[in-house]
């Protein structure tokens, strides 16, 4: 056929052809890439998306596993669970609106009886500390209102009401310090290996023995697993279930009784303190206590009011979770005379036989010291020293052992092997140091409290350093003289003086005390005994610990003892030791009292100490008298009344 002229057309520009093959190519390309990709999805990857899309027709749900019991020496629980009926919020799945949320937070509050505001708060607050944990609202909560909140659950999304088990304490608040509390996991915890197998929301051991045998108190969650709808409701059974393992027990080396008695006891005098009964030859702890105390089950609650946290903190309440026993810092006072004793008769400066006189005061450098009352004892020997509790005799053995160019010295030396001045080891968290001043240590400490460029060159002390913890001068003879009856910078608790007394006791021996006695599986097998060796050995020439103990004995036990008011008509033989120390701006006494029973092969020590408590022998002493009657087993009737026999000023 032929065309015309107006049928034929102008051929395209090149430009223009090679524009349409470029997008054609482009075109071409994204088709294939589109079908690659639907081609991967549904042939290769199919089956995993399969899964995928029935993985979120199922839930998972943590199980709680309970923690083991804590019992005492007996098998007497101390710790344990229960389960309670908690009100959750799941912020994940709440209404995304404002108005929506509020709605719910208005229902949710007229039916649990809280606030709006009240939920908000806690949902704040619990999220900011642990993000991905379900918010708790409300503990024990009553079955009328999980049945409500069941049969109208698409009315209340994310709330829910969860079994949980919880720390139970039978005994109220006895043994609070040793046993600690519970609570959930940190974050900062979950970045530590001892945590590294746990979850947001878990539960852990903070303090006491909770912490200390955390990993073996502590269970195995188990989980659910059932199946959701699309908003996440169950809509059937459960699919499947994996049990939790239950934590093991620990049994303590606590006596219950014992240790009810020296809290009673100490709680009595209505001043702060602490006590510690312990086996002087295997470091058992049968008791320790502090005063204030406090009730653990508080920690038991979703939330702790800061209010509340606070009073147990604070100072004008006393802080009553601090455990005076192992973090109570005080001057001694004559408790520390047998350390000193031992010290200057291995040092050479001193014999048993070597006669002192005493005539009420001793004078060096300038200073007088002087007696207790002002008692003058005349010419005693070391066994009456301690038997009357002669600081001259002691202000003597101070300046015979002070080492005035050395970094420390004969007293400090024994102080510090017999466990003072560094933690004892025991098995719980938080123990303190303490402090036994040398001469090194008070040197340096001047030094470092000279300001840098004084005028003149002379020695200038810098004020700001002196008033956190500096000093205005170096070590001297008067330091070791006041170190020697357990004054000045001598910082100690009742569980160092334990220790060392113990090892007084038991001939040397410095034990490593400790609260946890075994370990069993929930099937009641013993998996673990926990009995520490020894941490060293001192040696101390028993001669010279026959006449220390006698004195001790002649202090309780005889007339003119410094604590025979209290033990003279006693009837189990013991060695005791009054202490009165000043202690702060105030100078206030600070009592003590330690004793070891019975006499002469004692089985226990016993320390005492209670802040504003006047003489030892008047509240220090009447309390270990109390913890003994109950740890020796005595009828309190068979104890003899001597108490019109005066004390002798300590």
């Amino acid at each position: 056929m032929y065309l015309g002229s107006d049928w034929q057309r102008p051929p395209m520009p090149a430009q223009f052809s090679l524009r349409v093959a470029v997008l054609g190519g482009i075109a071409l390309v994204m088709f294939a890439i589109v079908f690659l990709r639907l081609w991967y999805l549904e042939v290769l990857s199919g089956d995993r998306y399969l899964a995928e899309a029935q993985n979120n027709q199922v839930r998972e749900f943590t199980v709680q596993a309970p923690r083991g019991e804590i019992t005492d020496r007996e098998g007497e629980v101390l710790v344990g669970n229960r389960t309670a009926l908690e009100l959750q919020v799941k912020t994940t799945e709440l209404p995304l609106t404002r108005e929506r949320r509020n709605l719910l937070f208005k229902r949710l509050g007229e039916a649990a009886g809280m606030s709006p505001e009240y939920i908000r708060r806690q949902i704040r607050r619990q999220t900011k500390e642990a993000p991905s944990s379900p918010v708790a609202l409300k503990r024990d909560v009553p079955y009328e209102l999980v049945y409500f909140l069941r049969e109208n659950q698409s009315r209340f999304p994310g709330v829910s009401v969860e079994r949980v088990y919880v720390r139970d304490y039978p005994q109220g608040t006895l043994g609070a310090h040793l046993l600690g509390y519970v609570r959930e996991v940190s974050p900062e915890e979950l970045k530590d290996p001892r945590y590294e197998s746990l979850a947001p929301a878990d539960q852990v051991g903070k303090q006491g023995v909770e912490y200390t045998y955390d990993n073996l108190l502590r269970g195995v969650n188990g989980a659910t697993r059932v199946q959701v709808d699309a908003s996440g409701r169950p809509t059937g059974g459960q699919l499947s279930l994996r049990e939790p393992q239950t934590g093991n027990d620990l049994a303590l080396t606590i006596d219950t009784d014992v240790q009810a008695a020296g809290e009673q006891a100490l709680s009595s005098i209505g001043n702060a303190g602490g006590f510690v009964v312990m086996n002087v030859h295997d470091g058992e702890i049968l008791g320790m206590g502090s005063t204030p105390t406090y009730d653990p089950s508080i920690f038991a609650e979703p939330v702790v009011p800061e209010s509340q946290y606070k009073a147990l903190t604070s100072d004008a309440t006393s802080a009553p979770i601090t455990n005076r026993a192992m973090q109570g810092l005080y001057p001694t006072g004559s408790t520390f005379k047998p350390i000193t004793a031992v010290a200057a008769l291995d040092s050479g400066n001193v014999t048993p036989q070597e006669v002192i006189n005493d005539p009420g005061e001793f004078e060096i450098g300038g200073v007088t010291f002087k007696n207790a009352g002002d008692v003058a004892n005349g010419a005693i020997q070391l066994q009456q020293a301690l038997q009357v509790s002669s600081d001259v005799f002691f202000y003597n053995l101070g300046a015979r052992t002070n080492e005035q160019d050395a970094p420390g010295g004969p007293i400090q030396d024994l102080a510090q092997q017999l466990g003072l001045g560094s933690p004892t080891g025991i098995d719980l968290l938080g123990e303190a140091s303490g402090l036994v001043p040398t001469p090194g240590w008070r040197d340096d400490l001047y030094e470092r409290s000279l300001e840098p460029d004084s005028p003149g060159g002379e020695q200038v002390v810098d004020a700001d350093v002196y008033e956190y913890g500096g000093t205005d001068r170096p070590w001297s003879v008067g330091d070791n003289v006041n170190l020697s009856v357990g004054q000045g910078d001598l910082q100690a608790d009742p569980l160092q003086m334990a220790v060392a007394y113990a090892a007084i006791g038991n001939g040397g021996d410095v034990v490593r005390p400790h609260v946890g006695m075994r370990v069993d599986d929930p099937a009641g097998r013993t998996i673990q005994e926990i009995n520490p060796a020894p941490r060293r050995h001192v040696d101390i020439d028993p001669g010279w610990r026959q006449v220390i103990m006698a004195g001790l004995n002649d202090a309780a036990m005889e007339p003119g003892g410094t604590s025979y008011p209290v033990f003279g008509g006693f009837p189990v033989q013991i060695a005791g030791k009054t202490g009165t120390a000043e202690r702060g701006l105030d100078r206030a006494d600070q009592a003590w009292y330690v004793a070891l029973a019975p006499y002469p092969d004692p089985q226990y020590v016993v320390a005492v100490t209670v802040e504003s408590g006047g003489f030892g022998v008047d509240t220090a002493a009447p309390v270990t008298q109390q913890i003994l009657t109950e740890l020796l087993n005595i009828k309190p009737a068979k104890i003899e009344d001597v108490s019109g026999e005066a004390a002798v000023a300590e």
